[in-house]
């Protein structure tokens, strides 16, 4: 029992450094970090003498001693509220991309829509040296916003757009995005109107969507009231599930808006189930215009939004806090709506 702390001061004695991948290459120490750091400024003949000496060493850079000698890691993070399905794919894979393209590295984590959670990855990624992070909405603690304040590290929000934030963001709106769907089902002649979302608690972008719905139900002279909603988790089966639900109340309605594809899709697969022609007995809709979307029968109606767009663009405005430069204001980003098969005609 004794010994093991002179063990892992052994483990850690035998771990390769800078110095020993430059005495295996033949250079300096200097060379190393450079072509490490910037490979471009080192010829090609230094640079495969070095790698070949990184990868016979097993050698990782010390990214901690990098950020007490430079303040910088070269290393972003991501916090997304789920990877279980393709809701934050897109954007993250252009927002990596993007990072990328700039020597940085990603590191991602899923708070499963659990704000202590979240907090937690906060703090972690912050001190493992993050120079930037994405964030997803704004809802969440104020003393998160104060703590990367005081760390000094800049973060964006994505997928919302709200410029009466002091934070930056990049995204959408989402609430005039879900109005302007929910007159589209209203202009087919639907008044019995139901909704399937997330947990609107904690969630800004489902609690706008479901105010979206609302809002241009009042401007249509409806009762807001008789909305039926359904809060679950957002995947398949928990859509199917809502369905089945909604389809058991009275009276039924005769179209089901829901806060993303994933959950449609589940409306869709449990309305073939019971029998029900969609979209002649009911018409379902969804959000974000992921790729099954265009894959399931009938065609999902939804709203496109900018994922790729929305990724690249976090990315640049990261890059220029960073910097130190002024990212200007919040971005905007366009919401499409798309007409497929799966909304027509209420039924007679």
């Amino acid at each position: 029992m004794q010994n093991s702390p002179n063990r892992r001061q052994d483990s850690r004695s035998d771990t390769p450094k800078l110095e020993d991948v430059a005495a295996r290459a033949g250079v300096s120490t200097a060379t190393v970090s450079r072509c490490l750091n910037n490979p471009a400024v080192v010829s090609e003949a230094t640079r495969k003498k070095v790698l070949a000496a990184v990868q016979a060493l097993g050698y990782a850079p010390n990214f901690g001693a990098q950020a007490l000698a430079g303040r910088r890691t070269n290393t972003f993070g991501a916090i997304l509220p789920t990877m279980e399905n393709a809701i934050f794919a897109r954007g993250l894979q252009a927002f990596q991309e993007e990072l990328q393209r700039q020597g940085i590295t990603l590191l991602v984590a899923s708070s499963s829509y659990d704000p202590e959670l979240e907090e937690q990855q906060i703090h972690s990624l912050v001190a493992r040296g993050a120079d930037a992070l994405l964030l997803i909405g704004h809802d969440r603690p104020e003393r998160c916003y104060s703590f990367l304040k005081k760390r000094q590290v800049p973060y964006v929000i994505a997928w919302v757009y709200d410029d009466d934030k002091d934070r930056i963001s990049i995204g959408f709106d989402n609430r005039k995005a879900m109005k302007a769907l929910t007159e589209a089902v209203l202009d087919h002649g639907h008044r019995r109107l139901a909704l399937i979302t997330a947990e609107r608690r904690g969630n800004d972008r489902a609690r706008q969507r479901s105010q979206g719905v609302t809002d241009a139900m009042v401007a249509r002279g409806l009762d807001p009231e008789s909305l039926s909603v359904i809060e679950t988790h957002y995947s398949i089966a928990h859509g199917a599930r809502a369905l089945e639900q909604l389809m058991q109340r009275t009276p039924r309605p005769t179209a089901v808006l829901c806060g993303n594809d994933v959950l449609a899709a589940g409306a869709l697969t449990q309305a073939r189930r019971m029998g029900l022609d969609v979209p002649g007995d009911l018409s379902i809709t969804g959000f974000d215009d992921i790729e099954i979307a265009e894959i399931v029968t009938p065609g999902l109606t939804t709203v496109h939004v900018p994922h790729r767009n929305m990724g690249k663009g976090a990315a640049d405005l990261l890059l220029a806090m960073r910097a130190g430069e002024d990212p200007g204001p919040s971005v905007e980003l366009e919401a499409v709506l798309m007409l497929r098969d799966s909304l027509g005609p209420a039924p007679k």
